[in-house]
């Protein structure tokens, strides 16, 4: 599947409607996005089930800032609708194949325990 643009707009949406959804946060003048998108692109082909998602910051600064994103490229990684990763950087090929490899074994019936207990105690 090829990469789709995230905004304000879709991204619930987006979020809601898909069972794993990795967002890219990026700009157009960033030197280590530009580096990045062959990478992501060429992983998005691969995983049909997943979907890849890209967000310019510059275009949207609202929903960066809601996500606190300082860095860019910054990866997110939304799995049942719970955000379960978010790292700046880059990464190489092989790494982001293990990212997605490793989203798709985790068990989410713990995740949502350990989620509902953080909520408990919040």
């Amino acid at each position: 599947m090829a990469t789709v643009n995230i905004t304000k707009d879709n991204l619930q949406e987006t979020i809601a409607n898909n069972d794993i959804v990795i967002i890219d946060f990026w700009a157009p003048w960033c030197g280590p996005c530009k580096s990045f998108a062959p990478i992501y692109d060429a992983v998005s082909e691969k995983h049909a089930d997943v979907v890849f998602g890209k967000v310019n910051t510059e275009d949207e600064q609202e929903l960066a800032a809601s996500f606190q994103i300082r860095s860019i490229p910054t990866l997110m990684i939304f799995r049942q609708q719970i955000a379960i990763f978010s790292q700046a950087g880059m990464l190489p090929e092989s790494a982001l194949e293990e990212v997605v490899e490793k989203t798709r074994a985790l068990d989410m019936d713990q995740v949502k325990k350990e989620v509902a207990e953080q909520q408990a105690q919040a």
